[in-house]
């Protein structure tokens, strides 16, 4: 705000806003946009993968391994007595041409250790197809 200083009284008072200020926090604040822009949007050039969720087609020689909440594993619903015969199982299928997809449903309580054991043995045997199911998310749910 500028103000008169003389005895003229016929001068009106200058009541504008001085933008002079203004104009160099916003240049300044440009030229910081400006400098950092490139670092923030420079990275790695990769191609990634596209992802699409496609409806699992249960063909009657797959295998679906389900592990309940205690670390019980079934083979196609039928409870399997211990890691041993797991892996007795898997190495008969395992040989198999085309060789069988393997399905591990993993109860959501389950420890992971459970699931993992029947990972390592689906390896052990040289199983290449190896999937989880999950139950699909329904609409408005996160």
């Amino acid at each position: 705000m500028a103000m008169s200083v003389g005895a003229q009284e016929d001068e009106a008072v200058i009541s504008t806003i001085n933008t002079t200020p203004l104009v160099d926090v916003m240049l300044v604040l440009l030229i910081i946009f400006l400098i950092t822009i490139p670092v923030v949007i420079t990275t790695v050039k990769v191609e990634l993968p596209k992802a699409s969720n496609i409806a699992t087609v249960t063909k009657p020689e797959n295998i679906v391994i389900a592990i309940d909440a205690d670390g019980n594993v079934y083979w196609n619903a039928v409870q399997v007595a211990g890691q041993a015969e797991l892996m007795d199982k898997l190495s008969q299928v395992a040989v198999l041409d085309p060789q069988p997809e393997v399905h591990i449903r993993g109860d959501k309580a389950a420890r992971y250790e459970f699931v993992g054991r029947v990972v390592v043995a689906c390896q052990r045997v040289g199983i290449v197809k190896v999937g989880f199911i999950t139950e699909p998310l329904r609409p408005g749910l996160v």
